[in-house]
């Protein structure tokens, strides 16, 4: 048990020191190494903003809104916190904002971004995570992944570009070399497909126990 311990914090030390490093070659002006940070922890970013919103589109579209403020930001980081810490509170504050926008009220039992530093570093949040809810998380991220692989070219392309490399449209339609109706187009049925498939799961999912 002490080995498995010792193995943890070794693990999570090396995590660190790994996100430490991106951040430094951000800062120097390598943007793929932020690509890199968007890769490791978007697919958790997007289920901590999934606490705040349910639909999976407008999940995808408020997490990107985190991962672009926490890009203009990041030359402010000073690593008084972990990154993912820092980069837990930016994509709190942005789903939260983002329903305040649309006059929807954010839920009253808010996600402490102390808690992101423990448990696993930040991936089971609060005790309010049950092993049933962490194996439906990693069955969505499974499922998302497997379907966008499976997409055709094109619409694989211009998911991608939008939700992991935070392209805008009209960015897309010049990479892509088609009209901004195309790429938009693309990006519905790409993300029609993904909501196909999560539909089932997200039926089926386990309902939180009531808080008191």
């Amino acid at each position: 048990m002490a080995e498995n311990k010792l193995a943890q914090d070794t693990a999570q030390g090396q995590d660190t020191v790994l996100d430490q490093e991106l951040v430094r070659r951000v800062q120097q002006g390598d943007s793929t190494a932020f690509d890199a940070l968007v890769r490791k922890y978007q697919h958790r970013i997007v289920g901590l903003i999934g606490r705040y919103i349910p639909d999976w589109s407008e999940c995808q579209d408020v997490a990107q809104e985190a991962f672009m403020r926490a890009y203009r930001a990041l030359p402010n980081f000073r690593g008084d916190a972990q990154f993912y810490t820092w980069l837990h509170r930016i994509a709190v504050n942005t789903a939260k904002n983002h329903l305040v926008a649309q006059n929807r009220r954010p839920p009253t039992d808010d996600v402490d971004a102390a808690d992101a530093e423990q448990f696993d570093g930040g991936i089971r949040l609060r005790d309010t995570d049950t092993p049933e809810h962490e194996l439906m998380r990693q069955e969505i991220e499974r499922t998302v992944m497997q379907t966008v692989d499976a997409l055709p070219e094109e619409l694989r392309t211009a998911i991608t570009l939008r939700e992991v490399e935070g392209l805008s449209y009209e960015e897309i339609a010049r990479q892509m070399e088609c009209p901004i109706g195309t790429v938009r187009s693309r990006i519905f049925r790409a993300r029609e497909a993904i909501d196909a498939q999560l539909r089932p799961l997200l039926d089926n999912r386990p309902e939180r126990e009531p808080t008191h």
